[in-house]
């Protein structure tokens, strides 16, 4: 029988998918899924980057486990929004040319055991365009036949590059690009915040969820600090003020992390006395794969700011009437601008995208973010002196 203060056919929708109000249609399918009881064993979330496949990925995941149904603020739904949920397993691509057969033959060994604290294990793999060849077809088969009690969330660009098979193995969920004024009022509903603030992070973070995340982060908004002050002062900095500088940013990116550490620690010791050595080592690298996942984006948002911070530059010294987004850096723009031209920016932000590219390849983030500072200081014209 239909409630009256409710039309036929409407959903209850659990709180834990209010994150994806930027995406309404898959939010909605979603919420259908899960009241109808039809969810897929596999799910391909396709979409550009900062489409908010990954918020969506982390929003079921809460659903799945979550004795509420994802009401998102119980002792699960944070454990699966800190990626320390032992039955939530985040895998991202074990090299730079894409995911290792060792990483996928990891995986199914570790679906075939039991849930620890829930009644559904969630693996999530991103960058999911990167599974090929051999460890692609070691997936197919477990795709084909999965275990009971497993789900997979496979995140995308495109399927252009991905296996055939893998692709019809699983339900195909397509994310729309994000206009940039839809993303800031979806901040600014998520999070007190002005215009401005909400520009800034959605460039840091790139997602509205991500976005709102950081403006309540004061350690990952500390780290964007740094990062303005460090190329505000390039033009009077020598290379060890430089070096000094890098050191100051990364050890900002590793702050939140001890939090992570130690919530990782406390779910080990929770759940120690029932599982096999084995599976405890499982757990542990787990873990530590992880902390290296949320130190590289934290790196990648250091690095989106200054990105960004350079393209304002370029657009003053471009003279179009574009506003800026570092509205609040605007002093620091305009020194930048002022005391470089239009090749000059254009050298410092590939300066910036090798850096990029370096943290893919793992050139550790020290050794990254100096490099970086010192070619940007270069591009600018003002190369490093020594004391």
């Amino acid at each position: 029988m239909t409630r009256p203060d409710r039309p036929a056919g409407a959903v209850t929708r659990p709180a834990a998918l209010d994150a994806l109000s930027d995406q309404p249609r898959v939010r909605d399918f979603l919420a259908r899924a899960l009241a109808d009881g039809c969810l897929s064993h596999a799910y391909l979330f396709v979409g550009a980057p900062g489409s908010g496949k990954h918020e969506a990925a982390e929003a079921l995941a809460k659903c799945v486990v979550c004795p509420h149904g994802g009401d998102a603020v119980c002792d699960e739904c944070r454990r699966v929004a800190h990626r320390t949920h032992p039955d939530v397993r985040w895998l991202e691509p074990g090299s730079a040319t894409g995911y290792l057969v060792a990483q996928v033959r990891e995986l199914i060994d570790d679906a075939s055991l039991a849930p620890t604290r829930a009644k559904t294990k969630v693996y999530v793999l991103e960058r999911a365009e990167l599974l090929r060849g051999a460890a692609a077809n070691a997936l197919l088969k477990t795709l084909e036949e999965p275990p009971a009690g497993v789900m997979f969330v496979l995140c995308a660009r495109t399927t252009a590059a991905m296996l055939p098979t893998i692709v019809s193995r699983c339900q195909q969920v397509p994310f729309r690009a994000v206009s940039t004024t839809g993303g800031v009022d979806a901040v600014r509903r998520a999070v007190p915040a002005s215009e401005t603030e909400a520009r800034v992070a959605l460039a840091v973070a790139g997602t509205p969820a991500r976005a709102a995340e950081f403006l309540q982060s004061t350690s990952r908004r500390q780290v964007r600090r740094l990062v303005v002050g460090a190329l505000d002062a390039l033009a009077r900095d020598d290379s060890w003020d430089v070096l000094l500088a890098a050191r100051e940013i990364v050890a900002a990116v590793a702050v939140p992390l001890a939090d992570v550490k130690q919530a990782q620690e406390d779910a080990l010791k929770e759940t120690q006395d029932f599982l096999t050595s084995a599976a405890l080592k499982q757990v542990a690298d787990a873990n530590k794969r992880e902390l290296t996942a949320r130190e590289r984006s934290g790196m990648m948002e250091a690095l989106s700011a200054a990105e960004s911070l350079l393209r304002d530059a370029l657009v003053r010294c471009e003279g179009v009437g574009e506003d800026i987004v570092n509205d609040d850096a605007a002093a620091t723009v305009d020194r930048i601008a002022a005391a470089s031209d239009t090749p000059a920016v254009l050298r410092a932000l590939d300066a910036v995208s090798r850096a990029a590219d370096d943290l893919t390849h793992n050139v550790s983030p020290q050794l990254t973010v100096e490099v970086m500072l010192l070619r940007i200081k270069e591009a600018l014209a003002c190369p490093p002196s020594s004391r």
